[in-house]
């Protein structure tokens, strides 16, 4: 059955919301976007007149779209190369979700973005349902088969773990951009102790470059070894313009929700470096420079303002 401009415009407004959801269930803007074409073409299908309620049935049917990509994104990653880390989101892409409350923030930042790849994905579909669009358990349990009672149960399972992991710390856009501005001073400092100052001590950094440029596989791990290896990352030299085909403009900003360092050559995002900040200082730099995670940050770059570089890099 052919669907009509109404039919079609009841899915478009329910779009962000299933972007949103499938970007937190997957980690992965590109595979996120299709899901949701997947959903559509079920809604498309669908003798849509039967749907008594479509916003229900279509996040029905998108959840367990992710669902099953992640039990298949499992075992590729299995295979991937080097540390695998999700796609990062720069400020204003629609498809971050709703920002209200803490919890929703908190649901698409980086680190717990991170954190939900240890989760089954079971755990992360009713964690995200319920923490970043506050679902009801009862409409989580029609959602995934679950007995309501077991739907709470996998979600505090779920909240525990995610809480274990990190620290909740949330600063404002202004205090970011003078942690990403002093970050960088020491950085470039050519010194390690006014780096360590700024890090916990049981900082770490890693990179997913997912085999098409070079990256950290294995995390750096501790205040000093972390505070060595920015201090030779931000150092200058011939090879590393080499590498990347030039000198990088390097911008403050934000993405998913926290302090971030995005490195632009040409117009093209080659690197995003995401922070995480506790209490006690930087806790973790999670950088992403394969270039397959980054064309969305590059469409999402070219048309926003994003104000004057911090440093020319290399």
């Amino acid at each position: 059955m052919a669907l009509t401009v109404s039919d079609v415009d009841r899915f478009e407004a329910s779009r962000p919301r299933l972007e949103a959801i499938a970007y937190r269930l997957l980690g992965s803007a590109s595979e996120a976007e299709d899901a949701v074409q997947e959903t559509f073409l079920r809604w498309q299908a669908a003798d849509v007149e039967r749907v008594a309620v479509p916003e229900a049935w279509l996040t029905k049917v998108l959840t367990n779209l992710c669902l099953n990509q992640l039990t298949s994104a499992r075992a590729r990653r299995e295979t991937y190369v080097g540390e695998w880390l999700p796609e990062p989101l720069l400020a204003g892409d629609s498809m971050l979700g709703p920002a209200d409350t803490a919890e929703q923030r908190e649901s698409v930042s980086y680190a717990v973005l991170t954190l939900l790849e240890r989760l089954s994905p079971n755990e992360r579909a009713v964690y995200v349902l319920r923490e970043a669009f506050d679902y009801p358990h009862r409409e989580i349990a029609e959602i995934l088969g679950l007995t309501e009672a077991a739907s709470q149960q996998i979600f505090h399972r779920a909240k525990k773990h995610v809480a274990q992991g990190r620290a909740r710390t949330e600063i404002d856009e202004a205090a970011a951009r003078r942690i990403v501005e002093e970050f960088l001073a020491a950085a470039t400092s050519g010194r390690t102790e006014p780096l360590v100052r700024l890090l916990t001590q049981d900082a770490i950094a890693i990179g997913d470059g997912g085999g098409k440029v070079p990256a950290r596989a294995k995390a750096f791990e501790g205040a000093l070894a972390v505070a060595t290896f920015m201090r030779g990352l931000f150092k200058p030299s011939r090879a590393k313009r080499s590498l990347v085909g030039g000198s990088p403009d390097v911008y403050a900003a934000t993405a998913n929700g926290a302090p971030a360092l995005v490195a632009v050559l040409d117009g093209r995002v080659i690197g995003v470096m995401c922070l995480e900040i506790g209490a006690d200082g930087i806790a973790a730099f999670r950088n992403q420079v394969n270039p397959d995670k980054l064309e969305r940050a590059t469409r999402r770059w070219a048309a926003a303002d994003h104000g004057e570089p911090l440093l020319r890099a290399f």
